[in-house]
């Protein structure tokens, strides 16, 4: 398995593929990294030599923000929205939907596992 920034990236798939494991890498910003460094995107990630990942990993470090740097941004972003108790902020803080979702519905994965009230009257 090629190491990319010190991620394993599966090396069966496609390059186009592989490089969407890294945090922060969708397929839009790896096909552009791909056609900067001139590679095949349809190469398995097998195939790559140790020049081409020393100047992928160099490309990543130097002009994109991913895996530690990206995960400690937006992170520190949502400790700054709790922190000025922003209505955003609240909604985090509450583990409830964020982004204007509904949630007297399909809120579970926030709002945690349904329970049952006893007795309830229609």
């Amino acid at each position: 398995m090629p190491r990319v920034i010190g991620i394993d990236i599966p090396d069966n798939k496609r390059l186009e593929i592989s490089l969407t494991y890294i945090y922060g890498i969708g397929r839009t910003l790896s096909n552009q990294i791909i056609e900067k460094l001139r590679l095949n995107k349809n190469m398995r990630a097998r195939e790559l030599n140790e020049d081409q990942v020393a100047s992928l990993n160099a490309i990543l470090q130097s002009e994109y923000e991913v895996e530690g740097d990206l995960r400690r941004q937006v992170q520190n972003n949502i400790k700054r929205l709790i922190g000025i108790h922003c209505y955003r902020g609240m909604r985090h803080r509450l583990g409830l939907p964020v982004r204007g979702q509904r949630t007297r519905t399909n809120a579970r994965t926030r709002k945690g596992k349904r329970k049952t009230v006893a007795n309830k009257k229609i």
